[in-house]
């Protein structure tokens, strides 16, 4: 393949603006260059891809060819390529890396992303990795990972910034560019008090566009708030996002300054909640990856299909004690899943919002009689709405008018379960210090099915025979 085959996609230039999902041309040269184990056309394939990129093709392809391509290009993985790989591929590729390799791409990372790649490590990689840092660095690894994980202990990056109380923007400014170990990236310039309290920061834009003589006190952030070094980072998550904040100091139980959290990390937190959400709502392992092999995938998904036997047979105990009624009334095995159908689908509905609401802390105590009686207005409109259509329909098709009455009462009472049932069992879960996203689904879907048979057939028992 010539240079003039294929280019690969530059991320600035080259690409559509409205497209920054990793090119499949660029994808298959690669491939075939790995095939060939031509490595200088792989070196000009990769050179222009952003690491996040990079990190993508390792998750796209397979096991095989990831090996493969490792073994041949290892000279270009660096540190932040492994802290944008995924978890579930990221053991291997580091398994694979040279030592020598592993090693100075570490060096390069801050300490919270050297955390993030070591502590899902087996012990022997966790000390190649450590041996590769300095005794500074090193230790402040191993303080983070005696934080619990998903702490913002485990999050935060020691790398701070930080100046005394008195200083002013002269003698900040003149502190950082005299420096030589500053963060590759920071947004504040943390003010404590000889103590090492956190009393403030300035923002980098008001650092630089103030008069030296400024005291750095005049010049605060009022959005300024510390984290603790034990808050769940799900709490600290939602700070940033409540707040809007960029960065925030995290201090130890003496309010000491331990490190700081940035904005980057927190919203990864974010997404990962929320992708977990999604995933729990559908029944699946929250670390459910598209890179899983068929054992990982199947291991994940087969104990929420198990207990969806066991639910679903609820539905089929409640048919089972209405035969004769279907026996005797045969149009009914026609139309009842109607019924238990809509009513799944309106309580999914219910559900996913609620859900939502939970996570984002939009539905609360003080809320939450508003949004359940909501959802019953919600769903009496719903079932009014749905059971004259089925109502008409089924004397279009059946020509049974009471067959119609009974598919409209019974779908005005499933509307109103499922209404009802999306809201409440995410609310009851939380109460007890559940995730409501986890088991709220197999438990409206059942509450919907078994309401919508019982109360189909027994109004057709009742007002048909």
């Amino acid at each position: 393949m010539t240079e003039t085959d294929i280019q690969p996609t530059d991320r600035t230039t080259d690409r559509d603006e409205e497209d920054y999902s990793l090119d499949p041309r660029t994808v298959d040269a690669i491939l075939e260059a790995v095939d060939a184990g031509d490595m200088a056309e792989i070196d000009r394939l990769m050179e222009p891809l952003h690491a996040a990129d990079i990190a993508d093709l390792f998750e796209q392809i397979g096991a095989g060819e990831r090996a493969k391509l490792v073994s041949l290009w290892s000279h270009g993985i660096d540190g932040e390529i492994l802290s944008e790989l995924d978890e579930s591929i990221r053991d291997d590729v580091i398994a694979a890396l040279p030592p020598d390799v592993l090693q100075d791409a570490v060096r390069e990372l801050d300490s919270d992303d050297v955390v993030d790649i070591v502590e899902d490590l087996e012990e022997p990689q966790q000390e190649l990795i450590l041996g590769a840092l300095d005794d500074s660095e090193r230790a402040a690894v191993e303080q983070s990972l005696t934080y619990p994980e998903y702490s913002a202990g485990r999050l935060m990056q020691r790398e701070v910034v930080t100046a005394p109380e008195h200083w002013t923007v002269g003698e900040a400014i003149d502190f950082l560019r005299s420096e030589t170990e500053l963060p590759d990236q920071f947004y504040h310039m943390i003010l404590v008090d000889p103590r090492w309290h956190p009393v403030g920061y300035v923002t980098l834009g008001k650092l630089l566009s103030s008069k030296r003589a400024v005291k750095l006190k005049e010049i605060l952030e009022d959005s300024f708030r510390t984290i603790s070094v034990m808050e769940d980072e799900g709490d600290v998550a939602y700070a940033f996002n409540q707040y809007h904040l960029i960065s925030a100091p995290v201090v130890d139980e003496h309010d000491r300054l331990v490190g700081v959290i940035t904005i980057d990390d927190a919203m990864a937190v974010l997404d990962e909640e929320h992708e977990e959400d999604i995933l729990h709502l559908a029944g699946v392992g929250g670390e459910s990856s598209i890179s899983d092999g068929p054992i990982d995938t199947a291991r994940q998904r087969i104990p929420w299909l198990v207990v969806n036997l066991f639910t679903a047979s609820m539905s089929a105990f409640v048919i089972s004690r209405f035969e004769s009624t279907i026996a005797q009334l045969v149009t009914l095995a026609a139309v009842m899943p109607i019924v238990a159908s809509t009513g799944g689908i309106a309580g999914t509905q219910s559900l996913a919002v609620a859900v939502r609401a939970l996570a984002t802390r939009d539905l609360t105590n003080s809320n939450a009689r508003r949004v359940v009686m909501r959802e019953l207005g919600a769903g009496i409109l719903n079932g009014l709405g749905l059971s004259v259509i089925l109502g008409l329909g089924a004397l279009a098709v059946f020509g049974q008018p009471m067959l119609g009455v009974v598919l409209g009462l019974a779908m005005i009472v499933n509307q109103i379960v499922a209404a009802m049932g999306g809201v409440m069992v995410p609310l009851g879960l939380e109460k007890l210090g559940l995730d409501p996203a986890l088991a709220s689904g197999t438990f409206v879907t059942t509450l919907t099915d078994v309401m919508g048979y019982l109360t189909f057939l027994g109004l057709a028992t009742m007002l048909m025979l």
